[in-house]
């Protein structure tokens, strides 16, 4: 797990370099993801974190000072599975249609948000740094360019980046709606989206 620096104080995460060290802060970040997704970021604790843990919460401030940090190094280490999840897709996406494309790719990110439910909140807080948010955004970005440039038929080159943006935002649009609506709302609306883009990517 990389050195991570708050921002806002001079405060960074511990990273253990023995095996036992590196189990508990698996162990603390399991736990972390378990009450962000139950309780939202706001109104998660670190002690409820450390309860969950079965450990001391001294030994949760050892690893994560703050909770801020304890959320950036869990939202990073889940962004690595996303980013992930859609670089596998490269090797099924030659021969695969625009639609078909960017229909894989919605499906894994609706398996990613099932089995990862506190990226919603960790997502969405307040205190994610602007830079690191941007960093994100482009390389989520590239990723799903090089995924439309193998489609076929081809679509056209000038249509990939604003496709990879559209995609990126339906995204967006889905883990809001899984934090705010219904599950059968939400499935609803995104279906209603999918379908749009899947018209718009057969028209080109």
């Amino acid at each position: 797990m990389p050195s991570q620096t708050s921002s806002k104080k001079n405060v960074s995460i511990h990273t253990p370099r023995l095996e036992r060290g590196k189990q508990r802060v698996a162990e603390l970040m399991a736990a972390a993801a378990r009450v962000f997704a139950e309780q939202g970021y706001d109104a998660a604790t670190m002690t409820e974190v450390a309860a969950q843990a079965q450990a001391s919460i001294g030994s949760l401030y050892q690893y994560f000072p703050t909770k801020a940090l304890l959320a950036q190094a869990l939202h990073g280490a889940q962004l690595e599975v996303l980013r992930g999840r859609l670089e596998s897709l490269a090797q099924q996406a030659p021969g695969l249609s625009p639609r078909q494309i960017a229909e894989r790719i919605l499906e894994e990110l609706s398996l990613f948000l099932e089995e990862n439910p506190a990226f919603i909140a960790l997502a969405e807080r307040r205190d994610i740094d602007k830079k690191a948010k941007a960093a994100t955004r482009s390389g989520l970005l590239s990723l799903l360019t090089g995924l439309l440039a193998q489609a076929q038929p081809p679509l056209p080159a000038e249509r990939h980046a604003l496709t990879a943006v559209m995609l990126l935002e339906l995204m967006k649009i889905a883990v809001s709606l899984k934090a705010r609506e219904s599950a059968e709302i939400a499935e609803g609306v995104v279906q209603t989206f999918k379908n749009m883009l899947g018209q718009h990517l057969d028209s080109l």
